[in-house]
């Protein structure tokens, strides 16, 4: 159960993604998860060659801030910190996340990590006025997710904004908005677009979802052959 989750989306400079993902890979997957953490998702964003995204999980937010003080005051990180923070620019864009509705925490494969990742991901990030209510929870699970199904994607996630406090303010997280992120993955051979026109020519997508669905920003992600989402 991915009871706290974190999105995080990190600029890079010029051509440092491939350094980072190699050490992030090899130093800082098993040493964060022997905190109490789950590193989820390690991700290439195909829109921005300089953006890294990726994803962990908390139990719950006791866990969250002891976890973070044994990992970010342990030996992986103080081996290896200045290396990567030598690739960044800005590491702030983080959302803190939990599970939205019976079908939100995410459907993980543990055997999927170090096999090659041949998918890609969507990550959708809609913008709400005002916190995410039950109302539209149901409507992505009952209308929604079938409707992605039958178009050819694989819905795996579905997280809103966590308000929890902040308690480990070291790494700041976006604070002021309202999110509902859909995760959808799709086969290597089929792109978003593909899918985007078999639901255009839905006319249950048209007639009853087009419309109303909030703003979104859509983040189009390959995942590394380390990572457990894909």
């Amino acid at each position: 159960m991915s009871d706290i989750v974190e999105l995080r989306r990190y600029t890079l400079r010029p051509g440092q993604r491939d350094v980072l993902i190699e050490l992030f890979d090899r130093e800082f997957v098993e040493t964060q998860e022997a905190t109490g953490m789950r590193i989820l998702g390690q991700f290439r964003d195909l829109g921005d060659p300089d953006q890294f995204v990726w994803v962990r999980s908390f139990p719950d937010m006791a866990v969250r801030k002891s976890a973070l003080t044994d990992f970010y005051s342990g030996p992986a990180w103080k081996a290896h910190a200045a290396a990567a923070n030598a690739t960044m620019i800005d590491v702030d864009n983080v959302l803190l996340l939990h599970p939205a509705g019976q079908r939100g925490d995410f459907q993980l494969d543990p055997a999927a990590r170090d096999t090659p990742a041949s998918s890609q991901v969507v990550a959708t990030i809609y913008d709400l006025p005002e916190p995410v209510d039950d109302a539209l929870v149901g409507f992505f699970e009952t209308t929604v997710i079938p409707l992605l199904e039958k178009a050819g994607a694989t819905p795996f996630g579905l997280m809103q904004t966590e308000y929890a406090d902040n308690d480990f303010p070291g790494l700041p997280i976006r604070t002021g908005v309202h999110k509902l992120v859909s995760f959808t993955s799709y086969p290597s051979s089929t792109t978003p677009a593909d899918i985007g026109a078999k639901l255009a020519a839905m006319a249950e997508w048209v007639d009853t979802v087009a419309g109303r669905l909030p703003e979104a920003e859509q983040l189009i992600l390959t995942p590394t052959d380390r990572s457990l989402l894909r």
